[in-house]
């Protein structure tokens, strides 16, 4: 079986012929740079102690300085942060961004821990990992289960180990700490953005696959991610009809509201979802609905669950929703999939936010952070469409040719085979 890592080096290889890149710098982006691992001793409040595997991958620098989010989940291993780390590479690239790809991760269940072991954990992460990281060589930032405070505690302790106010190494923080409005809300957001510019620019490709003006949407996932995706949504006025996330989910033909259903579940803790008919996960991606959000984890379209999908599009906004199978029956059955390295980039372009503001000490405004970053996501969407049609391939062949490129092209600026083999001759 193959390894997640492969897996996602696959998707590359339809881009190959068309980015024309030269075989070194293919080479190149086969491996990752660097991956640490590290146990992490941590003791309990029942006074228990425990080892926990922890780990970061900086997969690719020719950019810049590796970003990435640090995640706490059982799932976390060596493989799945280095294909995690592989696709944040792409991701950066695609929406032409001045950093490389990382991910780190504690293969840890996050809702087991108390907030005061949360804390400890995290310090603890940190003073493992404090020599590895840094503001010009890899930038931690929040991902699955850890958020502002987790990067709050990540940067209050690497200071204390290296001193000084060293703001540029974490973002994602508290706005107290340095952090940037516009961040919690940045992915969600950003796929909106990239939403609204095929809906604005290319209505007659739309047409062509089916998808109405009032499209009807269901989003897997309800978390940091797929909220303020549906938030937003619901303002502008877009029907959603389904909603879903770990604990189940909810089905309305008639819309529902995800600001209420927000509401709802926190006050019930989970038991109340409000009107409509309970569904499952599964039972969600299979709705006759025109789009199709996965927000929530890797691998949900597959074999198994693409015959099924019934959309006419999909917006990934989770980090590699669509296995390899899943990718090309959807493609066959005609389904539009934004892919995931341009789709879900908002997070890491307001963190590129944050990380200037935090060198430069200009603070910008949270109506400043979203015209940004709805500029950057406009500008990358065009682009990946711009190859789609050259080309005629899917849009994330489009949008990898576009990363591909960008990357190819810096390493190129650094020499190849052919550069000093025509300097050896001319000697």
């Amino acid at each position: 079986m193959s390894s997640m890592l492969e897996e996602a080096k696959k998707q590359l290889d339809a881009a190959a012929k068309y980015a024309q890149i030269d075989q070194e710098s293919w080479e190149r982006l086969q491996y990752p740079q660097k991956t640490l691992q590290a146990a992490i001793p941590m003791r309990h409040d029942d006074g228990t102690l425990r080892i926990y595997k922890a780990l970061r991958c900086q997969y690719d620098s020719t950019l810049g300085p590796c970003k990435g989010g640090i995640r706490y989940h059982p799932a976390v291993d060596r493989d799945h942060c280095e294909a995690l780390a592989f696709w944040m590479t792409f991701k950066c690239a695609c929406v032409k961004i001045p950093f490389g790809g990382a991910k780190g991760g504690i293969s840890v269940d996050a809702k087991s821990l108390s907030h005061r072991e949360t804390e400890r954990l995290s310090k603890a992460y940190i003073d493992s990992f404090a020599d590895f990281i840094g503001p010009d060589t890899d930038i931690p930032a929040p991902d699955m289960y850890t958020d502002e405070k987790v990067m709050g505690w990540m940067y209050s302790e690497y200071r204390k180990i290296k001193g000084g106010h060293p703001k540029d190494v974490i973002t994602g923080k508290p706005a107290s700490l340095g952090g940037i409005e516009g961040r919690n809300t940045a992915t969600g957001y950003g796929g909106f953005f990239v939403l609204e510019t095929l809906f604005n620019n290319y209505r007659n490709e739309l047409n062509r696959i089916g998808l109405p003006t009032q499209p009807t949407i269901a989003l897997q996932g309800f978390g940091k991610v797929g909220y303020w995706l549906a938030e937003i949504l619901h303002k502008k006025g877009y029907k959603i009809i389904a909603i879903s996330n770990e604990y189940g989910g909810l089905y309305n033909e008639k819309g529902i509201d995800p600001i209420h259903l927000r509401i709802t579940l926190d006050e019930s803790n989970y038991k109340e979802w409000g009107e409509g008919s309970k569904i499952t996960n599964e039972e969600l991606l299979a709705l006759p609905v025109d789009i199709l959000v996965p927000a929530a984890i890797e691998g949900v379209l597959t074999a198994r669950t693409a015959p099924r999908v019934q959309a006419k599009m999909v917006l990934e906004l989770a980090n590699g929703p669509t296995d390899n199978v899943g990718d090309a029956i959807l493609n066959d059955k005609g389904v539009l999939i934004v892919p995931d390295i341009l789709a879900n980039a908002g997070g890491v372009i307001v963190s590129y936010f944050e990380w200037v503001q935090n060198r430069n000490g200009v603070v910008k405004t949270l109506d400043e952070v979203n015209a940004d970053l709805r500029k950057i996501m406009t500008y990358a969407t065009n682009r990946t469409v711009e190859n789609y049609f050259k080309h005629k391939v899917s849009m994330r062949t489009a949008a990898y040719i576009l990363a591909l490129k960008r990357l190819a092209s810096a390493n190129e600026c650094l020499g190849n085979k052919y550069y000093f083999t025509e300097h050896t001759e001319k000697k």
